[in-house]
């Protein structure tokens, strides 16, 4: 047994634990002999302190170790995933992961669900009837190999300490550590088994990282993590200040998913979508470049792909999915130009809707959602609607209207063009 109180002593005094006491204590406290307040105490004294490298090293290791680990050499292609820090109207995964696919890549898309202001790829697909979050792991490496891409929940058997610390940092005000998010997105990323990797770091109001600085430092420190695991990756730093495409909800982001996979996309998800699939197909070893994505969009390629993943995880691609009951809009009140619609305001007003959770039990409703009938840099007139609001309840307009209040900004002239992409963050630049 550890000593966990001396443990929380020496990290809260700002010295350093070494691999074999980090070891100790994961396992004891996954293992329910270290008390809940005891690892509260220290995941605020490492909120505090930070975790050296050696340290970061050991405590994912421990997570990983914690579980089991996926074995992915049966499915006869190059293992290449994504991962998003998550974002607001963020369906990228819904497209890239057929897309990707479609050059001959394997996907093993382990995804979560939406908390808070931010939305759950896993919540988005099970708007879909009968398509299913949960795969066995033998059934998930069969769709992997049949259909090369697939997009399921994490089993409860991978990084399981990550689960549990997870949940308390939730609860306990420490989900914003640099450190301890890299571990808890690498440790369940590594366990999967994926040969390469990109990072999908989101930056800006909708993002948990609201400043590039953080971010990048973010970056850094997960592509650290993954090249000292053997796994290759990248990460790009990606614009969130704005919601991303126009539909932020579930059903509403399912819908503008099979849009661009139609090549209809809006320019900003195509842009991002294809960027970050270049990325995945250069580490995988793969043929392909931004233009060739752009083609198997336009020509039906990946949209079939994702049509056959859907329906191989039981969901029907040609169900026609819940509409809200209700609608409101959000009328310009003068002329002029979109110049600013703050990604924050728009994710809390979805999640007020109904679309998203304050706590990871709370249901969600498939339909609620918001639509951003105009985007930054498009002209708008008086009485124009800028936003459509959707909810299963009416009583829930009044709060979504609220987190909306002052966030939409008119001007004379349209705004800057500001980039999506801001920067490409390689191992050699991490360590």
């Amino acid at each position: 047994m550890p000593d966990a109180a001396g443990l929380i002593r020496a990290k809260r005094d700002g010295g350093e634990l070494t691999a074999d006491d980090i070891g100790a204590l994961i396992g004891a406290y996954t293992g329910g002999k270290v008390a809940e307040e005891q690892m509260s105490a220290m995941l605020m004294a490492i909120y505090f302190r930070g975790l050296s490298p050696a340290e970061l090293r050991a405590w994912t290791a421990a997570m990983i170790a914690s579980g089991e680990r996926l074995d992915l050499s049966a499915v006869g292609r190059p293992t290449v995933d994504k991962h998003s820090t998550g974002g607001v109207g963020d369906k990228v995964s819904l497209i890239l992961a057929p897309l990707v696919a479609c050059f001959g890549a394997a996907v093993p898309q382990l995804s979560g669900r939406g908390l808070g202001h931010t939305g759950g790829t896993l919540d988005k697909l099970e708007a879909i009837p009968g398509w299913r979050a949960l795969l066995p792991p033998a059934e998930m490496i069969s769709v992997l190999r049949r259909e090369g891409c697939v997009i399921c929940a994490a089993g409860p058997g991978l990084a399981p300490a990550d689960r549990r610390l997870y949940a308390l940092r939730d609860v306990t005000g420490t989900v914003e550590s640099i450190p301890l998010i890299a571990s808890s997105i690498m440790s369940k990323k590594i366990a999967e088994g994926t040969a390469a990797l990109v990072l999908d770091v989101k930056v800006g109001s909708g993002a948990f990282m609201r400043e590039l600085a953080a971010a990048r430092e973010l970056a850094r420190t997960m592509v650290a993590l993954g090249a000292e695991s053997g796994v290759a990756t990248t990460a790009l730093l990606t614009a969130m200040d704005t919601p991303l495409g126009r539909a932020a909800g579930n059903a509403v982001e399912v819908e503008e998913a099979v849009a661009t996979l139609r090549g209809e996309g809006p320019p900003d998800l195509t842009a991002v979508t294809v960027a970050l699939g270049a990325e995945m197909l250069r580490l995988a070893g793969l043929p392909g470049d931004e233009a060739a994505l752009t083609a198997a969009l336009s020509d039906g390629t990946a949209l079939a792909r994702y049509r056959a993943m859907i329906a191989a995880q039981g969901g029907d691609p040609d169900a026609a999915l819940k509409q809200a009951a209700h609608t409101r809009t959000v009328a310009a009140d003068r002329d002029g130009w979109l110049q600013r619609l703050d990604a924050y305001a728009v994710g809390v007003a979805a999640w007020r809707l109904g679309a998203g959770r304050a706590r990871k039990e709370d249901p969600v409703s498939a339909s609620a959602g918001v639509i951003c009938r105009v985007k930054p840099g498009e002209p708008v007139q008086a009485g124009q609607a800028v936003l459509e609001l959707r909810a299963d309840d009416e009583g829930r307009f009044g709060p979504a209207l609220a987190a909306l209040d002052g966030m939409i900004t008119i001007g004379p002239e349209p705004p800057p063009e500001a980039p999506l992409i801001l920067e490409r963050i390689t191992a050699g630049a991490a360590l």
